[in-house]
Order: structure tokens, then C-alpha cells, then sequence
């Protein structure tokens, strides 16, 4: 589920680029091959399917699995958050990749802030597999999807979930997700296109253009800073070519940059699903002062056609620096 991180909430999480909304699934292989299972979607957003693996589920047991998740896209959707709290358990913990929420109340924040990020964003939940562990624990398999506007590409995870049965209600205890590897950079889709800002700091023009290839599952930018003469400093023209790939051993999203200077850097993206940041370890320019520089970009969307970045926690060779300030960017053809 979209998962639903500020500078300090940047660090409780990476990997969260599936919305945490509809959290309780672990994956339990490629969702692709999960949605060539057999299904029938309901009005209410979920499907039951035939277990590809062939186990047995108990009716009964079946039947109050369907309405519990019902009950969670039904909350979801209406954002009735008070409800959605309820199908978790106390201590219920959240993992997307290599991220981790711990606690309900955590889970229902950050689902929220993603929902209020996105207020028509819908889910849906197919179910694919039912495996009692006893008479109060069960494991849940399927799929699940989100839009995050009507008409809009739906992403699709994998997920296999713990539910446990407290008193009347089956509440999820546990719950991890592992999105497929185009579905990892869907988050970052609204990067494609072309964008220009100006460094308050150098004076540089910032050209920035980004594009899906590799069939999706790379998006490739590159930017190029133009900057004038300063401060004693002559004019100068950086070019930068940018990787941003699914590690899917990790659950993570990477970005690899490389620069004309000879400077290059690989970071990790952190998301809570409405703002994101870059945590990056590169080595500097040729005949830079220094060798190892460290910094997080902080990603902040404005809107469809508008976004902020700022270099923040920066090092050289483990000595603090200054932060940037925040830069802002606007898209060149509207949305």
C-alpha cells in the first residue's frame, strides 16, 4: 500500500514508494505473476481468487478474512482513519522493502499524511491465498492496487500479511511489502519531463530533463548548471548525467550521478509518499580539496508543476558543512 518523510522522518524510512494505505501484505513472489491468478472484483474494491499453490481455506474463515479486508479498503477510501486504526493491532508493524513502521498509531499517521497528500487516491485488494496457522492466526496472500487520481496508472504490489483474531476482529499484526521493480519507481514518475530553476547560492541556471527507459525501469536525467562569474569565481558549465534504478535485493531505489568535473556520487531514496530525499556518499571533483563528500537531498513536490530541493547534512571527508539553500524548480510543459 502506498506508504505513506521532513527531515527527521526522512530517516524512519526508505524504501516506503508503495502507499502505506493499504499496509498489511508481504509479497509472496512478482505481482505480475500474483495478477495472472483467476479473480473477480467486487463494488467494494476486493476480489477473492483460487490459490495458485493450491491450499485449502477454511470457508468460514475465508468469508471473515473478506469482510476484514473490505472493512480496510472501505476506511482507506473514505478516510474514516479512526476505522482504519481499528483493523490493526496495538504493536502492528509496517515493512516496505528495507523500511519499517512500528505501532498503530505510526501506521495510521503516515497513511494518513499520505491520503490528505493525495485525496483521490483509491485502493483495491485482491486476495489470493488463505493459510490458517490456528484457530486466531492466519496469513493472507494477493495484490493489491492504488490510483492516485481517477483515470490514473494503478500501481500494483504483491502481499502476504499476519492477521490475528482479537475478541470479534481480525486485526493485522504484521505486514511487509515488496513492490515489482517498475512499480518501485512509479513514486518518481512525476520527474519525467523537463524543469528549470535558479541556485540562490551560484547564481546558476538549472536545465533538468528526466525520462523512463530500460522499459520503464530506470528513469535517466540529465541536468546541467550554468554559472556565472561571482564572487571573484569565473563563469563555469557543469553537465550531470543521473541513474535512478530499483535495487531489488534491498527493496530500495538508487540513484547514481555522475558529473563533467569528474565528481560522482551514489544515494538512497527515503519516501513517505509525499516528499522524498536522497541520502548521498560520492567522491569530490578532479582537484577538489578533499575526497569523500556526504549530503541528503531533500525532494519536496509543490504541486504537478513544482518542487523544491535542498542539500542538507553535508560533509567533506567527515567535516561538517553548511546547508544549501533550498532550490526552487519549475516544470516546463504543464501537466
Amino acid at each position: 500500500m502506498p506508504i505513506p518523510v521532513s527531515v527527521a522522518r526522512w530517516r524512519r524510512m526508505v524504501r516506503r514508494l508503495v502507499l502505506a494505505m493499504a499496509a498489511g501484505w508481504l509479497a509472496s513472489g512478482p505481482a505480475t505473476a500474483l495478477l495472472a491468478q483467476e479473480s473477480v472484483l467486487d463494488r467494494t474494491g476486493v476480489a477473492s481468487a483460487t490459490d495458485g499453490n493450491g491450499e485449502a481455506d477454511d470457508a468460514a474463515l475465508r468469508q471473515a478474512l473478506d469482510a476484514a479486508t473490505r472493512a480496510y479498503v472501505d476506511a482507506t477510501n473514505g478516510r474514516r482513519f479512526e476505522a482504519l486504526a481499528d483493523q490493526w493491532t496495538d504493536g502492528a508493524e509496517l515493512v516496505e522493502g528495507g523500511g519499517r513502521i512500528v505501532g498503530r498509531e505510526a501506521i495510521v499517521a503516515s497513511i494518513r499524511e499520505w491520503l490528505e497528500a493525495n485525496p483521490e487516491a483509491r485502493l483495491t485488494i485482491r486476495i489470493t491465498g488463505v493459510k490458517p496457522l490456528g484457530a486466531s492466526v492466519a496469513r493472507v496472500r494477493g495484490v493489491m492496487s492504488f490510483t492516485r487520481e481517477p483515470g490514473g496508472k494503478p500501481i500494483e504490489t504483491g502481499f502476504e500479511s499476519l492477521r490475528v483474531l482479537e475478541g470479534t476482529t481480525w486485526r493485522l499484526a504484521e505486514s511487509t511489502v515488496e513492490p515489482s521493480q517498475v512499480d518501485a519507481v512509479e513514486s518518481l514518475a512525476w520527474m519525467v519531463g523537463t524543469w528549470k530553476a535558479t541556485d540562490p547560492d551560484s547564481g546558476a541556471t538549472i536545465d533538468a530533463s528526466y525520462q523512463r527507459v530500460a522499459g520503464g525501469h530506470v528513469i535517466l536525467g540529465g541536468i546541467r548548471h550554468r554559472a556565472p562569474a561571482r564572487d571573484g569565481q569565473p563563469a563555469s558549465e557543469i553537465d550531470v548525467v543521473e541513474l535512478i534504478h530499483p535495487d531489488k535485493a534491498t527493496g530500495s531505489v538508487r540513484s547514481w550521478v555522475f558529473d563533467s568535473t569528474g565528481a560522482r556520487a551514489e544515494g538512497v531514496f527515503e519516501t513517505d509518499g509525499t516528499s522524498f530525499n536522497r541520502r548521498f556518499v560520492g567522491t569530490t571533483a578532479d582537484g577538489a580539496v578533499g575526497d569523500v563528500a556526504g549530503w541528503v537531498q531533500v525532494i519536496v513536490p509543490t504541486g504537478k508543476n513544482s518542487c523544491t530541493m535542498q542539500s542538507i547534512e553535508r560533509t567533506l571527508d567527515g567535516r561538517p558543512l553548511p546547508d544549501k539553500a533550498a532550490v526552487h524548480f519549475k516544470r516546463q510543459e504543464k501537466r
